[in-house]
């Protein structure tokens, strides 16, 4: 007997799977896809919000134009170095000529003196500075001095008598000299500033009545302190209570100014003045206090 359309329906749902049974599976698979969709496209949208949301740590300088990344940061501007302190010699209540001043203060600065007492006698002013070795005015007195105009001693002059030097050769040479103290050779003594040239600072001296060597001392113009045949003749008293004791015991350095070549052609120097005043307008601050007047 065949069945019938009916019978086919009815054997049909009855034997295989039902509507319901087939529709349920295929629901939830497309649920948990659409669900698992979701979550992925969240997982991709939520760092772009994060990002187009956050507060920018650097806002950008709209006048700063474009930014390179390859540069992190601006350099730190360059810091200039400290100038080195400048140290100038103490006159006190002397008032010296520029170049007395100018010269002490390059003995100070340059510590050319190497820590030894120093001297500074000024030909055209005819007056001798004392300074102890940190550049301190010990006193200062005038002097009688070379009656020739010159920075040179003529050779061998040291060997010869006094009286057969001429008077244009009776100069007082200029230059740095280590001096010390001895004897002469009436066993006075005197402070050596160069032995071989017969060279020395002492106590003034009488000499010829006509030369009036205590007169020109005490005149106070320099003009007429040239008389001597090159030595350095000055007052008792400066002696025996300035020069004597800054230098017993010790050498010491004497400079004599020249009066016809500068002070740098003979010494090397240089203006201390000059070196602070260029680094004052290159702005750089002094590294320390510099010494007083």
């Amino acid at each position: 007997m065949m069945p019938t359309q009916k019978n086919t329906d009815q054997h049909s749902l009855r034997a295989g799977p039902s509507l319901a049974s087939l529709t349920r599976p295929a629901a939830a698979f497309l649920a948990r896809g659409v669900l698992l969709g979701a979550v992925a496209l969240n997982a991709l949208l939520l760092p772009v919000a994060a990002s187009q949301n956050a507060p920018l740590l650097n806002p950008p300088d709209a006048a700063a134009g474009p930014r390179d990344n390859t540069s992190a940061s601006a350099p730190a501007a360059v810091q200039p170095a400290p100038a080195r302190a400048v140290r100038l010699a103490n006159f006190v209540q002397e008032v010296p000529s520029t170049e007395s001043r100018q010269l002490a203060d390059w003995v100070v600065d340059s510590a050319n003196n190497g820590n030894l007492p120093f001297m500074i006698i000024d030909k055209l002013q005819a007056r001798v500075f004392m300074f102890d070795a940190q550049g301190q005015l010990r006193g200062a007195a005038p002097a009688l001095l070379g009656l020739a105009i010159g920075d040179h001693s003529v050779p061998g002059i040291g060997e010869r008598p006094l009286s057969s030097i001429r008077p244009e050769e009776r100069t007082t040479p200029a230059g740095r000299f280590v001096a010390s103290l001895d004897k002469d050779i009436h066993g006075h003594e005197v402070l050596w500033v160069d032995y071989d040239t017969a060279l020395s600072l002492h106590r003034v001296v009488k000499g010829q009545p006509r030369e009036r060597r205590a007169e020109r001392l005490a005149s106070p113009s320099p003009l007429d302190n040239r008389i001597s045949f090159g030595c350095i003749n000055v007052p008792v008293k400066f002696y025996e209570s300035v020069v004597s004791p800054s230098f017993t015991g010790t050498n010491g350095v004497v400079y004599i100014l020249p009066e016809t070549r500068s002070a740098r052609d003979v010494f090397g120097s240089y203006d201390v003045q000059d070196v602070s005043r260029q680094q004052a307008s290159a702005g750089v601050a002094p590294a320390g206090g510099s010494g007083v007047r």
